[in-house]
């Protein structure tokens, strides 16, 4: 009996636990359609913006430094993860891709610094005390270009100062809701911003080109880490569905194999007592 009382209890542990999952699912489900959406929503400024600036560099000799490459002697990366579990390997891929990229590249940390967004990546590298110079934890589930603005504008002064030879972004790309992909790309210098055969419009500028460039590039650099950020949140709700999904059909499946086995012991219960009963039977007569 006490066999069948611990399966019971297991049991119901389990169909409890798969409530839980099969919630969590829903609910990354939704937020991911509206991560999905402001996604789409944010690429045609970004693209805008884009196609304003490879015009204004077309048509002027002077070059920003955002835009020329120097020679590298220091690196920055920031690198985007989230602030709670339960997402698969959303953040270890990530982290571990970030830990290959440092090994192979420098030789001590006084070649790189990390600016990282997310509380999982941040404890990550403060324990094995990596060079961490900028954090934001504790963002919600749509963030605003308010919330990472700081860090933002931060990574990309650095640059400007020289702090620094080369930028690069570290974060989840949203493939599709159950494909997330940890890739790298390189913010600054911005190298390729060009008009790709496309004809070049003509503007008007005011107060000239090169201080509109001076002014938009920046902003550009910001607007590309605020779109990664989003791609982000798309691919940490993307992996937290998956991941609930996955949970809540192992546990439907140890709920069958728990009720075999429950089924199993009650039936082994039930012809120990006939044998008990025959056998005393057979004493009395």
């Amino acid at each position: 009996m006490k066999n069948k009382r611990e399966i019971k209890r297991r049991i119901r542990s389990v169909q409890n636990t798969r409530q839980i999952t099969k919630a969590m699912e829903m609910v990354a489900a939704a937020k991911l359609r509206r991560a999905q959406e402001r996604v789409q929503a944010a690429r045609p400024y970004a693209e805008k913006m884009r196609e304003v600036i490879a015009n204004i560099a077309a048509g002027t000799s002077a070059k920003h430094p955002m835009l020329i490459a120097r020679e590298v002697k220091k690196t920055g990366y920031l690198i985007i993860t989230s602030d709670r579990g339960l997402a698969g390997g959303f953040n270890g891929n990530l982290l571990r891709k970030l830990v290959q990229i440092v090994s192979e590249r420098h030789q001590s940390p006084d070649e790189y610094v990390i600016f990282v967004i997310g509380r999982k990546g941040r404890d990550f590298l403060k324990r094995r005390k990596y060079p961490v110079i900028g954090e934001v934890v504790g963002l919600p589930d749509s963030p605003t270009f308010a919330d990472i603005k700081q860090i933002a504008c931060q990574a990309v002064q650095f640059y400007a100062e020289e702090k620094y030879d080369k930028l690069v972004l570290l974060y989840n790309e949203f493939i599709n809701p159950v494909t997330q992909r940890p890739v790298e790309k390189q913010l600054l210098p911005l190298e390729s911003i060009s008009l790709e055969g496309q004809a070049r419009t003509l503007y008007e500028y005011e107060p000239d080109e090169e201080e509109v460039l001076a002014e938009l590039l920046p902003r550009y650099a910001e607007t590309l880490i605020f779109s990664a950020l989003l791609e982000s949140k798309a691919s940490e709700h993307g992996a937290r569905m998956t991941a609930m999904g996955n949970a809540t059909d192992n546990a439907t499946e140890m709920i069958a194999t728990l009720t075999l086995q429950y089924n199993r012991a009650r039936q082994a219960a039930i012809t120990q007592e006939i044998a008990e009963i025959v056998a005393g039977a057979n004493a009395l007569s």
